[in-house]
């Protein structure tokens, strides 16, 4: 027996959006196969995108490698979505636990982002013991995926009844009824999506903001990047004024003949992630960008690392859930980067408490360039999108085969998805 560590799924369609189940499935905590279930959105420029839940088809492809029956992932369900979604995710591990008024028990939530943020509830199959009608189809048609919100307010800066594109989104772990948009007019929301109201809605930037994300542990701070190239922090408690941590340099004068050169002073800021490990630090990248930027919340203004391995521009990146800060990267060089930053960040000096607001700065550090990742995976072609799934513990399956604890990485390149146990 050998444990598989490269499973794949081909979609219909190109796939953009996509992300790893944080939680099992309700009433199936002990079955690998509930840990192992994708959200992804499609990506075409037309009103006929669709979201899809994919899992697996059967969980012996976990530990028998020549097991080819079957495709690994299977599509469980999907919806229309209208316009591509910008971003998917499904609800926070701490979701199952949080008091909701109008959610269905057996429900798990899903949030997505494009003209609007649009809340899904998804039943799953029903647990065992009610599944045993004859006739039966064994791969379970109980699984619906069903709109439950579809929320978009009056914009500040625009009059148009519908609200302006929103771009991505950060679920809140701790009160994951809050949810913060990004949108390109160039504002934020935070949203309640338990009650399906706006809390407040602020102008962020001074362009189109393309990212935002809660502090881990806060309910209150939330950071967010846009079309102007700075990365600016808020505090809910207090919204009449921001904090800039870092705003991109200007182009240095030079020859002409870049393209970054013709673009306004400052390079966009296209994603931004928090190590959960430790919130002080924080990544995020350029448009066409090759590097990515570690940022020190407690020295604002330049980051402190610099990663260098990717050459062609980053699309996407993302923490491990791991205590060891762990980093992937992804880009158009068809190129999955794995960076172990452990011996770069230190979290001894002036740990900040999420409740602690944005201050307990510490002495300027010399920024590090870091140019050898731990692990490189070579996808077939460019890779637009990646996802962790949490920790998955090993779990014995009913053929009496056990599989391996880790993380899985799953990564979207075309129509095509591949996890690779880390």
């Amino acid at each position: 027996m050998t444990q598989t560590t490269l499973l794949q799924y081909e979609a219909p369609w190109p796939v953009h959006a996509l992300d790893w189940c944080k939680s099992t499935a309700p009433g199936h905590q002990s079955r690998p196969r509930s840990a192992f279930r994708l959200g992804i959105a499609s990506f075409s420029e037309d009103y006929r995108n669709r979201i899809a839940i994919v899992g697996l088809q059967d969980e012996r492809v976990l530990v028998e490698d020549d097991y080819t029956d079957y495709p690994d992932f299977v599509t469980l369900v999907e919806a229309n979505h209208g316009y591509p979604a910008t971003n998917l995710q499904w609800q926070p591990a701490s979701a199952s636990g949080f008091p909701w008024t109008g959610k269905a028990p057996a429900a798990e939530l899903l949030a997505t982002t494009g003209d609007a943020l649009r809340v899904w509830e998804y039943f799953g199959d029903a647990p065992p013991a009610s599944s045993a009608y004859v006739g039966r189809q064994p791969t379970g048609g109980g699984h619906r995926l069903t709109l439950k919100t579809a929320l978009s307010g009056q914009s500040k800066v625009q009059s148009q009844s519908t609200g302006p594109p929103l771009t991505s989104f950060s679920w809140n772990e701790k009160a994951p009824s809050l949810v913060v948009t990004s949108s390109i007019d160039t504002t934020c929301t935070v949203w309640n999506i338990d009650t399906s109201t706006a809390i407040t809605q602020l102008i962020a930037h001074d362009r189109e903001v393309y990212d935002v994300a809660w502090l881990p542990g806060s309910t209150d701070i939330f950071v967010s990047v846009g079309a102007d190239g700075s990365l600016r922090a808020f505090d809910l408690r207090s919204l009449e004024h921001s904090t800039i941590l870092y705003e991109t340099p200007a182009p240095k004068s030079g020859p002409p003949a870049t393209s970054a050169s013709s673009r306004l002073p400052t390079s966009p800021l296209l994603r931004i992630a928090f190590n959960p490990a430790d919130s002080n630090y924080m990544s995020t990248f350029h448009m066409d960008g090759q590097d990515v930027q570690i940022l020190d919340m407690r020295s604002p203004g330049q980051p402190v690392i610099e990663l260098r391995g990717h050459r062609a521009q980053v699309n996407a990146m993302g923490w491990s859930t791991t205590d060891r800060p762990t980093l992937a990267t992804a880009g158009d060089d068809c190129q999955v980067l794995l960076w172990d930053l452990a011996t770069y960040t230190q979290t001894a000096t002036s740990p900040r408490t999420a409740n602690s607001r944005l201050n307990s700065p510490r002495p300027d550090v010399k920024k590090r360039v870091v140019s050898d990742p731990i692990m490189a995976y070579s996808a077939s072609s460019e890779v637009t999108n990646l996802a962790w799934s949490p920790q998955i513990p090993g779990m014995t399956m009913n053929t009496g085969h056990s599989t391996a604890p880790g993380e899985w990485l799953a990564i979207a390149s075309g129509k095509s998805i591949k996890a690779l146990k880390v």
